[in-house]
């Protein structure tokens, strides 16, 4: 999305764009790994990744709007295999880890929009 918007491309959206994704910043996820691996008592797996979900139409919205593009929205139909709802459960890590998300999806956005501005 963020290179077709900086490139005044159409944004390709699957379906109506109602299944929801969650955005979870490297820096956080980095961070979860790091205090994951020194967990000496985490020997299961530990979901990583950011509860709140949002709607890839919302999503292409929102790139468009971040990277002032003008962009549109082109819709392709949505692979058989495409889930609805992605949406971890991160309780485990909260609690085994301290662990939660800290860098809202906006300022994720805008810090990876500033990045692809530097090479596109």
């Amino acid at each position: 999305f963020i290179v077709q918007a900086l490139e005044n491309k159409d944004l390709t959206v699957f379906g109506d764009g109602s299944q929801k994704r969650s955005f979870c910043y490297v820096d956080d996820l980095i961070d979860g790994l790091i205090k994951l691996f020194f967990e000496s008592t985490a020997h299961f797996p530990v979901n990583l990744g950011n509860p709140s979900s949002i709607s890839m139409l919302e999503v292409a919205q929102e790139i468009i709007t971040l990277t002032d593009s003008r962009s549109g929205i082109t819709f392709k139909p949505l692979p058989a295999d495409d889930p609805l709802n992605r949406k971890p459960d991160i309780s485990l890590a909260k609690s085994l880890i301290d662990w939660e998300p800290r860098v809202e999806r906006r300022i994720g956005f805008a810090r990876t929009i500033d990045y692809f501005k530097t090479i596109v």
